[in-house]
Protein backbone atom coordinates (compact mmCIF):
# COMPACT_ATOMS: atom_id res chain seq x y z
CA UNK A 1 0.00 0.00 0.00
CA UNK A 2 3.26 2.41 1.04
CA UNK A 3 4.15 2.35 -3.02
CA UNK A 4 1.30 2.62 -4.49
CA UNK A 5 0.75 6.09 -2.10
CA UNK A 6 4.63 7.23 -2.88
CA UNK A 7 3.88 7.00 -6.73
CA UNK A 8 1.52 9.68 -7.02
CA UNK A 9 2.95 11.37 -3.83
CA UNK A 10 6.35 11.65 -5.84
CA UNK A 11 4.58 12.50 -9.36
CA UNK A 12 2.95 15.29 -7.40
CA UNK A 13 6.83 16.60 -6.35
CA UNK A 14 7.82 16.07 -9.79
CA UNK A 15 4.84 17.94 -11.50
CA UNK A 16 5.65 21.06 -9.01
CA UNK A 17 8.96 21.42 -9.63
CA UNK A 18 8.50 21.73 -13.20
CA UNK A 19 5.76 24.29 -12.21
CA UNK A 20 7.81 26.19 -9.69
CA UNK A 21 11.00 25.47 -12.82
CA UNK A 22 9.19 27.45 -15.11
CA UNK A 23 9.48 31.43 -15.28
CA UNK A 24 6.13 33.29 -14.30
CA UNK A 25 5.77 34.96 -17.81
CA UNK A 26 6.47 32.94 -20.91
CA UNK A 27 9.16 35.29 -23.12
CA UNK A 28 7.90 37.07 -26.03
CA UNK A 29 9.66 36.21 -29.71
CA UNK A 30 10.93 39.99 -28.84
CA UNK A 31 12.19 39.62 -25.44
CA UNK A 32 13.87 36.44 -26.93
CA UNK A 33 15.39 38.29 -29.74
CA UNK A 34 17.19 40.73 -27.29
CA UNK A 35 18.38 38.69 -24.75
CA UNK A 36 20.22 36.82 -28.40
CA UNK A 37 21.26 40.09 -28.44
CA UNK A 38 22.63 40.28 -25.22
CA UNK A 39 24.49 36.90 -25.38
CA UNK A 40 25.93 38.16 -28.85
CA UNK A 41 27.77 41.59 -27.53
CA UNK A 42 28.70 39.28 -24.56
CA UNK A 43 30.26 36.80 -26.82
CA UNK A 44 31.53 39.64 -29.16
CA UNK A 45 33.37 41.43 -25.70
CA UNK A 46 35.13 38.27 -24.07
CA UNK A 47 36.36 37.64 -28.01
CA UNK A 48 37.51 41.32 -28.33
CA UNK A 49 35.73 41.55 -31.08
CA UNK A 50 34.93 45.33 -31.63
CA UNK A 51 33.35 44.59 -34.84
CA UNK A 52 30.99 42.22 -33.49
CA UNK A 53 30.04 44.23 -30.47
CA UNK A 54 28.62 47.14 -32.00
CA UNK A 55 26.19 45.41 -34.28
CA UNK A 56 24.29 45.53 -31.74
CA UNK A 57 23.89 49.33 -31.10
CA UNK A 58 22.36 51.86 -33.85
CA UNK A 59 24.68 53.23 -36.60
CA UNK A 60 25.36 56.68 -36.74
CA UNK A 61 23.23 59.04 -34.73
CA UNK A 62 20.67 56.59 -33.65
CA UNK A 63 22.45 55.93 -30.61
CA UNK A 64 23.09 57.98 -27.34
CA UNK A 65 25.14 56.35 -23.98
CA UNK A 66 25.85 58.04 -20.57
CA UNK A 67 29.27 55.68 -19.88
CA UNK A 68 31.05 55.41 -16.44
CA UNK A 69 33.83 56.99 -17.94
CA UNK A 70 34.80 60.20 -19.55
CA UNK A 71 33.54 61.78 -21.72
CA UNK A 72 29.87 62.37 -19.99
CA UNK A 73 28.14 60.93 -23.17
CA UNK A 74 28.50 59.11 -26.17
CA UNK A 75 26.23 60.65 -29.41
CA UNK A 76 26.92 58.41 -32.07
CA UNK A 77 27.62 55.21 -33.50
CA UNK A 78 31.55 56.02 -34.23
CA UNK A 79 32.24 58.14 -30.44
CA UNK A 80 30.68 55.27 -28.87
CA UNK A 81 32.93 52.70 -30.99
CA UNK A 82 36.14 54.55 -29.99
CA UNK A 83 35.41 54.33 -26.36
CA UNK A 84 35.43 50.35 -26.72
CA UNK A 85 38.23 50.18 -29.42
CA UNK A 86 40.36 51.58 -26.57
CA UNK A 87 39.35 49.66 -24.13
CA UNK A 88 39.96 46.78 -25.49
CA UNK A 89 43.36 48.02 -26.71
CA UNK A 90 44.11 48.30 -23.08
CA UNK A 91 43.33 44.51 -22.35
CA UNK A 92 46.35 42.20 -21.77
CA UNK A 93 44.88 38.39 -21.44
CA UNK A 94 41.20 37.59 -21.45
CA UNK A 95 38.51 39.63 -20.64
CA UNK A 96 35.43 38.36 -17.90
CA UNK A 97 32.42 39.28 -18.73
CA UNK A 98 28.91 38.40 -17.00
CA UNK A 99 25.23 39.73 -17.04
CA UNK A 100 23.07 38.95 -14.44
CA UNK A 101 19.36 40.05 -13.29
CA UNK A 102 18.23 40.73 -16.87
CA UNK A 103 14.92 41.93 -17.32
CA UNK A 104 13.30 42.84 -20.21
CA UNK A 105 9.97 44.73 -21.31
CA UNK A 106 9.15 45.00 -24.85
CA UNK A 107 6.27 46.66 -26.62
CA UNK A 108 6.13 47.29 -30.23
CA UNK A 109 8.98 48.63 -31.74
CA UNK A 110 10.64 49.94 -28.21
CA UNK A 111 11.93 47.97 -25.20
CA UNK A 112 14.11 48.47 -22.42
CA UNK A 113 16.40 46.49 -19.92
CA UNK A 114 18.11 46.66 -16.99
CA UNK A 115 20.88 44.38 -15.83
CA UNK A 116 23.98 43.75 -13.34
CA UNK A 117 27.03 43.59 -15.32
CA UNK A 118 30.33 42.03 -14.30
CA UNK A 119 33.53 43.17 -15.88
CA UNK A 120 37.10 42.29 -14.96
CA UNK A 121 40.24 42.33 -17.24
CA UNK A 122 43.85 42.97 -16.24
CA UNK A 123 45.06 46.16 -18.50
CA UNK A 124 48.60 45.71 -20.45
CA UNK A 125 50.29 48.16 -17.85
CA UNK A 126 50.01 45.68 -15.37
CA UNK A 127 46.51 47.06 -13.31
CA UNK A 128 43.43 45.31 -12.67
CA UNK A 129 40.41 46.63 -13.62
CA UNK A 130 36.70 45.25 -12.22
CA UNK A 131 33.35 47.11 -12.23
CA UNK A 132 30.13 45.59 -10.94
CA UNK A 133 27.76 48.05 -12.78
CA UNK A 134 23.96 48.83 -13.45
CA UNK A 135 22.84 48.82 -16.75
CA UNK A 136 19.84 50.24 -18.40
CA UNK A 137 19.30 49.91 -22.23
CA UNK A 138 16.95 50.88 -24.88
CA UNK A 139 15.87 49.01 -27.94
CA UNK A 140 14.63 50.23 -31.08
CA UNK A 141 13.51 47.73 -33.92
CA UNK A 142 14.99 48.83 -36.76
CA UNK A 143 14.46 47.15 -39.90
CA UNK A 144 12.75 44.13 -38.08
CA UNK A 145 16.13 43.82 -35.59
CA UNK A 146 16.45 45.00 -32.22
CA UNK A 147 19.14 47.31 -31.59
CA UNK A 148 20.31 49.57 -28.40
CA UNK A 149 19.48 53.03 -29.54
CA UNK A 150 20.46 54.04 -25.78
CA UNK A 151 22.43 53.04 -23.09
CA UNK A 152 23.17 54.14 -19.22
CA UNK A 153 26.06 52.64 -17.07
CA UNK A 154 26.13 53.25 -13.65
CA UNK A 155 27.36 52.52 -10.52
CA UNK A 156 26.50 53.87 -7.27
CA UNK A 157 28.31 56.80 -5.38
CA UNK A 158 29.30 56.54 -1.02
CA UNK A 159 27.50 60.03 -0.12
CA UNK A 160 30.01 60.07 2.60
CA UNK A 161 33.14 60.09 0.28
CA UNK A 162 31.39 61.07 -2.90
CA UNK A 163 33.56 58.01 -4.41
CA UNK A 164 32.06 55.49 -6.58
CA UNK A 165 31.19 51.69 -5.69
CA UNK A 166 32.96 49.93 -7.99
CA UNK A 167 31.72 46.55 -6.36
CA UNK A 168 28.02 47.48 -5.25
CA UNK A 169 26.20 44.83 -3.70
CA UNK A 170 22.35 44.90 -3.67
Amino acid sequence: MKRYLAFPFAALLIATGFIIARPAYPQSKDEQAIRTLEDRFAAALRAKDLDAMMKVYAPGDGIFVFDLITPREYASYDAYKKDWASLIDAVEGPIEYEVSELAIEADGNLAYSHSIQHLQFDRKDGSHYEVMARVTDVYRKIDGKWLIVHEHVSVPIDPATGKPDMMSEP
